[in-house]
C-alpha cells in the first residue's frame, strides 16, 4: 500500500452530509435488477413472473408474463428491444411496446444476466452449465459446455473475448466463436460477474476472499484478500480504481497495479454492485439495508438506512436519477442527483442498460454527452450535517425504520406474496359501564396451556429434508433448514442464489436454489463442508460430522440415475 493509501484507508466513516431524501418509493414487487433506458424508463422483473415497463417515477407502461421469476437485469438494446431472462429457461425478446418478439428455451435456469454483442447477438449462461450465443433473432450460433452451474453474468471485451466465472470455481474466456482460450483457477466459487478495465485488465471476486486482477490472456497480475468472500462484482471508475464490497461489511478501492487505495467500512456484509456517479462518489447499499455514498478518498458521504436487505445494486439515470430495490421488491428513487461517471466499467453490467460489454470511444463520448446536463447541473447538494453538541446529557438517537433487518436472515423465497394492510379506519369502541366491580372477584378459570413444542432431534429433520428432496440439473437438493439443522450447521446471508452456512469459527458460501417458494441446497454442497465426510449405505445417504451421524433417509439413484448425470457423485464417494 502507497503512503498515500494508507491515509486514505484510514479516512473518517462517519456520514459529513445530510443525506438526500427517499423522493419516490413504490411497492412494485421488484425482484431482478433495475435497468434504466436512456429515455429514464425503467425495466425490471417482478415476483409476479412478469417483466415490467414503468417511467422514470415507477408508473407502469406495459408488462409481459413469462413462465416465472427472473432475476437477471432485463439488457435494453439501443433499438428499444428487451431481452429477459427467467427461471423458465427461456430469453425472451420484447419489442418497445411490451409484445414478444420470440423467446428461446435453454438448458436450465437463467440466473446470470445476458450480455449484448454490438451485431445485437446475446451471450447467455445458464444453471444447466452451457454458454449460448443467440442472434437477434433468437436463433442459436454455438454453444460452449461449461460442466458447471454459471451465475457470474458474462461481459464481451472490446475484441469480443467472452468472460464469466462459474460453480468450477474458474474464470473462463471464450473466443467469439464460442471456443475456449483459457481458463484461470480462484480458490472457489466464482459468483462475481468481471469487469474490463481501459487496459482490457479482467477483474472479479470469489468465494476463496479475494479480488483477482487477470491480464487479457488469463495472467494474473494480483489478488487482494480480503477477510471473508467476495461475491459482489467490481466496477473500474474513471479514476482506474477496482472498487467492490465484501461479505466482510467493508468496500475495497485497489489501484489497477494492486495497492489498496482505501477501505469504508459499512459494517454489513455487501452483495450488490456498486456504481460510480459523476462528481467520483461511489454509491453502494449493503444487507443491512443502508445505502452509502462514499467520497473519492474513502470518507463516509450519507446513509440512508431502510432497515430491509438489499442484494442487488443501484442503478442510476442518464438524468440523475438513482434506483434501489428493498426487501419484498419495494422501489425506491433519488432524485436530482448526478448520472454515471463515463468510466471504463462504473456499474454492473457497464451501462444502465445492462450491455454488459466494454466501451468503444465512440460509446464513450455519446455517454459523456448524454448525461453532461446532469453531471453539470445545479442541484441542491446535501449540506453538510452539524456536528454534535458534547453535553452531558444523552445525545437524540435517529430512530431506524419500524421494520429492522433481520440479524440472520431465514430461507425466504426471493420475494414474499404482498400484504394487504387492514384499513386505516379503526373499529368504534363502546366504553365499559361506569359501574364498579364488585369487591369480591370471580373465581377465575385458567385457560389451558399447550405445553411448548420439543425442538426436533437431528434425525427428526433429516427425515424430514429426505421426505421433500427434489432433483433437478442432475443433483440433489435438500431442504436449507432442515438439511442445515440435522448437521448441526448454522445459516446466514441468504440470497436467492448463495447462503453461508457457519461451522465454529469457518463460514462457508454455498449455492442455493429455489423450488416454489423454498429454498434448497445442493446434496453435494453438503457433502463438501469442513470436517463432513459422506457415504451412501442401503437407500439413505450418511453424513459423518467428529462423532455424530446423522442418516438422511433417501435414494440418490431413483432421484438421479446413475446414467443421468451424475455430478453428485464427487462428494458422496469420500470415506
Amino acid at each position: 500500500m502507497t503512503l498515500a493509501g494508507f491515509t486514505q484507508a484510514s479516512a473518517q466513516q462517519t456520514p459529513t452530509q445530510t443525506a438526500p431524501k427517499v423522493a419516490v418509493f413504490k411497492e412494485l414487487r421488484v425482484i431482478s435488477g433495475v435497468t434504466v433506458s436512456p429515455s429514464g424508463d425503467l425495466t425490471f422483473v417482478g415476483s409476479d413472473a412478469r417483466v415490467r415497463r414503468t417511467d422514470a417515477t415507477g408508473s407502469e407502461k406495459w408488462s409481459f408474463l413469462t413462465g416465472d421469476i427472473g432475476r437477471a437485469y432485463p439488457v435494453v438494446t439501443p433499438q428499444g428491444v428487451t431481452i429477459a431472462a427467467s427461471y423458465d429457461d427461456h430469453v425472451y425478446a420484447l419489442d418497445p411496446a411490451g409484445k414478444l418478439l420470440w423467446k428461446t428455451k435453454l438448458d436450465g435456469d437463467i440466473f446470470a444476466t445476458p450480455a449484448l454483442r454490438p451485431d445485437g447477438s446475446v451471450i447467455v449462461a445458464t444453471a444447466g452449465g452451457t454458454v449460448h450465443a443467440l442472434d437477434a433473432a433468437g436463433k442459436t450460433l454455438w454453444t460452449f459446455k461449461v460442466g458447471a452451474p454459471v451465475f457470474s453474468s458474462p461481459a464481451v471485451a472490446a475484441d469480443g473475448t467472452i468472460y464469466f466465472g462459474a460453480q468450477n470455481s474458474r474464470m473462463h474466456a471464450l473466443s467469439p466463436d464460442g471456443r475456449l482460450k483459457w481458463t484461470y483457477a480462484a480458490g472457489s466459487l466464482v459468483f462475481s460477474s468481471p469487469a474490463i478495465g481501459a487496459d482490457g485488465s479482467v477483474y472479479f471476486g470469489s468465494s476463496d476472499r479475494r479480488l483477482h486482477a487477470l491480464s487479457p490472456d488469463g495472467k494474473p497480475r494480483w489478488t487482494h484478500l480480503t477477510n471473508l468472500f467476495v461475491n459482489a462484482s467490481p466496477i473500474v471508475t474513471s479514476g482506474d480504481l477496482v472498487v467492490v464490497g465484501s461479505y466482510d461489511g467493508n468496500v475495497y478501492a485497489v489501484n489497477t497495479t494492486g495497492e489498496l487505495e482505501w477501505t469504508y467500512r459499512a459494517g454489513a456484509g455487501i452483495a450488490g454492485t456498486a456504481a460510480e456517479l459523476s462528481d467520483g462518489s461511489v454509491i453502494v447499499p449493503d444487507l443491512s439495508g443502508t445505502v452509502h455514498a462514499i467520497g473519492r478518498a474513502g470518507q463516509g458521504l450519507w446513509q440512508i438506512r431502510t432497515g430491509k436487505k438489499i442484494d442487488l445494486g443501484v442503478s442510476v439515470s442518464d438524468q440523475g436519477s438513482v434506483y434501489f430495490v428493498t426487501d419484498g421488491g419495494g422501489l425506491n428513487i433519488l432524485q436530482k442527483q448526478r448520472p454515471l461517471a463515463v468510466a471504463p466499467w462504473p456499474t454492473f453490467h457497464a451501462t444502465p442498460t445492462a450491455w454488459g460489454r466494454a466501451h468503444s470511444e465512440a460509446e464513450l463520448q455519446a455517454q459523456a454527452q448524454a448525461r453532461r446536463a446532469a453531471a453539470t447541473a445545479v442541484i441542491s447538494a446535501p449540506k453538510p450535517a452539524p456536528p454534535v453538541a458534547v453535553t452531558p446529557a444523552p445525545q437524540p438517537v435517529t430512530p431506524r425504520p419500524t421494520t429492522p433487518a433481520p440479524t440472520t436472515p431465514a430461507p425466504r423465497p426471493t420475494v414474499p406474496a404482498p400484504v394487504t394492510p387492514a384499513p386505516a379506519t379503526p373499529a368504534p369502541v363502546t366504553p365499559a359501564p361506569a359501574t364498579p366491580a364488585p369487591a369480591t372477584p370471580a373465581p377465575v378459570t385458567p385457560a389451558p396451556v399447550t405445553p411448548p413444542q420439543p425442538a426436533r432431534t437431528p434425525a427428526q429433520l433429516a427425515q424430514d429434508a429426505a421426505a421433500r428432496a427434489r432433483s433437478a440439473d442432475g443433483q440433489v437438493f435438500l431442504p436449507l433448514t432442515e438439511a442445515a439443522g440435522a448437521l448441526g450447521v448454522g445459516v446466514q446471508n441468504v440470497t436467492v442464489r448463495t447462503a453461508t452456512l457457519t461451522l465454529g469459527a469457518d463460514r462457508v458460501p454455498v449455492t442455493v436454489r429455489t423450488f416454489g417458494r423454498e429454498v434448497f441446497v445442493p446434496l453435494a454442497a453438503l457433502g463438501d463442508l469442513p470436517g463432513t465426510r459422506v457415504r451412501l449405505d442401503r437407500g439413505a445417504v450418511i453424513f459423518t460430522r467428529g462423532t455424530q451421524e446423522v442418516r438422511f433417509p433417501l435414494s440418490v439413484a431413483k432421484l438421479v440415475p446413475l446414467q443421468g448425470k451424475p455430478e453428485f457423485l464427487g462428494p458422496l464417494q469420500k470415506s
